[in-house]
């Protein structure tokens, strides 16, 4: 199935939860926030997501700095 993540179109082959798509995509251990289809979803939520086909995730990366 495709989902849309960051603006890429992406193949997944089976639903799963957004804790384990951001395992596959390597931002697991990163300070990051999200939303999928225009919804920000706290952290304590991601193993209770699922995600289906044509999903839109965004991925926000933290960034430090002064």
């Amino acid at each position: 199935m495709k989902i849309i993540v960051n603006g890429n179109l992406i193949s997944i082959n089976h639903p799963v939860s957004l804790l384990e798509l951001l395992k596959d995509l390597n931002y697991s251990n990163q300070k990051i926030a999200v939303e999928l289809n225009n919804e920000i979803i706290p952290r304590s939520s991601y193993a209770n997501r699922i995600i289906v086909a044509e999903d839109r995730i965004e991925i926000i990366m933290a960034v430090g700095g002064g």
